[in-house]
């Protein structure tokens, strides 16, 4: 895994994903965003998720919790250097979904940081953006968010 740092943009799988997001026309970079937050949201709590698709998934919820109030902007220089579009309202509970689903059991990623020692910091900052996503009520499920 080429990792270099904790940050959401922080590997070399974010940094190609944002990457396609600049070299895609400005008209498809909606359906990308989308398309990285429902691979990980529809994977099956019992079915596996791969490394590259729970990354992607992180990435495209940053770049979603962005645009919400209180959301940060993307100040990575991994991130995308194209403008996006204002990304619809419907993505934040997708986002929701997904980053829930990349925190979960049966998570490469998560596997990953929790063997390399960083497990609970890493969650930590996911916590932050679903937070972002999900302001009002519908509380994270905390053990998701705790390590195992």
């Amino acid at each position: 895994m080429g990792t270099w740092d904790i940050g959401h943009f922080d590997n070399d799988t974010a940094a190609d994903f944002c990457a396609g997001l600049d070299e895609a026309a400005a008209g498809e970079r909606e359906g990308l965003v989308r398309r990285a937050l429902t691979l990980a949201a529809d994977t099956g709590a019992e079915d596996y998720l791969d490394f590259d698709e729970a990354v992607e998934a992180v990435a495209a919820a940053a770049l979603v919790a962005s645009q919400c109030p209180d959301g940060a902007p993307v100040t990575s220089a991994y991130g995308p250097d194209e403008p996006l579009p204002v990304l619809p309202a419907d993505l934040r509970p997708l986002a929701v979904a997904a980053l829930d689903r990349v925190v979960a059991e049966e998570s490469e990623l998560a596997e990953l940081w929790d063997e390399g020692g960083e497990g609970a910091a890493w969650r930590r900052t996911v916590r932050e953006l679903r937070d972002v996503l999900a302001p009002a009520p519908g509380p994270a499920p905390e053990a998701l968010f705790e390590l195992s």
